[in-house]
C-alpha cells in the first residue's frame, strides 16, 4: 500500500497551486513536460538550467529542493544520446546518469515529495525481448551492447523508486517512454539519437542539392516513435490516474523501419537524392516495440500521428537551426 500522511492513497487530480518541480526542464522531454503543465493551469513551476544547477553535485541538489519544497516531481533530466555516443562514452553515461537519479531521488525524499515520476528509457530491456514488449520482460535477458552502460542506470532508478515504494510507502511511480522526438530535441550530427539525426542529414543534404545520403547499418531494424508532446500528455495522465510498482510502457504500440523513418523524413524535407547503406555500421536492436497495453487500461492513447509529428519537428529544426546544439 503507498500513503501519503498515513492515509492511502488513490491517484486524483494533481493540486494546480502547489510547487512542482521538473528536472531537465529545458530538454526533450522536460520542456514538453513544462509546456503541457503550463497550459494545464500549474501556476507554481520550478527548473533550473544545469549552468546553474548541476545535478550531480548532491549538496547543491539537495540545497534547491530544501528551497523549492515541491509537492511534484518529474525526473527527465538525464545524459543522453544515441549509438555513437553510447558505445563511445559508457562510463560517462553510466556515473552521470546514476549521480544525476540518486541525488534528485534522495533529496525528494529527504524533502517528502508526495509524487515522483521518474522517466527511464525503452532500452531498459533486453536486446531480444520477446515484441511487443511486456513491463515484465525486465531483467530477462542480456542488454544491447551498445547502450548496456545507460540501460544499468536507467534501471536504477527503476528499482530505487520501487524501494521508495516499499520502504516509505510513497506513491512515486516510473514510465518508460519509447523512442522520443520533436521541439528541443539534440540534432548533434555526434550525440543525437536516430530521429533527430535524420532529421538533420536529409535537410542538409536537401539544402545543398547532394545527390546521396548515406546513413548507418542495413536500414532494416524496427523502431517506435512518440512526439514529446504525447509523452508530455501521457505523465500528467499517469501522475493523476496510476499508482502501482511497475514501471508504465509509453509508446504508440506500432513501428517502421528505419529505412520507412528515413524515406518519409526525406519527403517531408524536400530531398529527392538517393538513399545509401553503410553496412559495416551497428543496427543496434532488431525491433524495440513497446506492449502499451498497461498504459491503455490506464485510459490513454497517443494522438500525434508520425507524418504530423515529423512536420512540425522539421518545422522547428528549421527555426532554429541557428541556434541548435551541437
Amino acid at each position: 500500500m503507498t500513503a501519503v500522511d498515513g492515509v492511502e492513497y488513490t491517484p486524483r487530480e494533481l493540486d494546480r497551486d502547489a510547487p512542482f518541480y521538473v528536472a531537465g526542464h529545458r530538454g526533450l522531454v522536460g520542456s514538453a513536460i513544462w509546456r503541457k503543465l503550463e497550459a494545464s493551469g500549474f501556476t507554481d513551476l520550478h527548473g533550473k538550467p544545469s549552468a546553474d544547477l548541476d545535478l550531480k553535485d548532491r549538496d547543491d541538489v539537495f540545497a534547491y529542493m530544501s528551497e523549492v519544497k515541491p509537492k511534484y516531481v518529474v525526473l527527465a533530466a538525464a545524459k543522453v544520446g544515441g549509438i555513437l555516443a553510447n558505445s563511445t562514452y559508457p562510463v560517462d553515461f553510466l556515473s552521470d546518469n546514476m549521480r544525476i537519479q540518486v541525488n534528485v531521488l534522495d533529496a525528494a525524499l529527504a524533502n517528502d515529495v508526495e509524487r515522483v515520476l521518474f522517466l527511464g528509457s525503452s532500452c531498459i530491456y533486453p536486446k531480444f525481448a520477446d515484441q511487443p514488449i511486456r513491463e515484465d520482460s525486465l531483467l530477462t535477458g542480456h542488454l544491447e551492447e551498445t547502450n548496456d552502460a545507460y540501460a544499468i542506470a536507467k534501471i536504477a532508478g527503476i528499482l530505487q523508486t520501487q524501494a521508495v515504494r516499499r520502504q516509505y510507502g510513497l506513491p512515486w511511480i516510473s514510465a518508460m517512454p519509447t523512442n522520443l522526438y520533436g521541439p528541443n530535441d539534440n540534432f548533434s550530427p555526434k550525440g543525437s539519437h536516430v530521429l533527430p539525426a535524420l532529421i538533420r542529414r536529409y535537410d542538409e543534404a536537401a539544402q545543398a542539392g547532394a545527390g546521396s545520403v548515406t546513413n548507418w547499418g542495413t536500414g532494416t531494424p524496427r523502431r517506435e516513435f512518440l512526439h514529446a508532446d504525447d509523452m508530455a500528455d501521457a505523465c500528467l495522465h499517469l501522475l493523476e490516474h496510476y499508482d502501482g510498482p511497475d514501471q508504465v510502457n509509453v509508446g504508440t504500440g506500432s513501428d517502421v523501419t528505419i529505412k520507412e523513418i528515413a524515406d518519409t523524413i526525406a519527403a517531408v524535407v524536400g530531398f529527392s537524392g538517393d538513399t545509401e547503406w553503410d553496412t559495416t555500421k551497428p543496427d543496434g536492436t532488431p525491433q524495440k516495440l513497446l506492449d502499451v497495453s498497461k498504459l491503455a487500461d490506464a485510459g490513454w492513447t497517443s494522438q500525434i500521428s508520425l507524418q504530423e509529428g515529423l512536420e512540425r519537428t522539421v518545422a522547428w529544426y528549421r527555426d532554429h537551426v541557428g541556434a541548435l546544439r551541437g
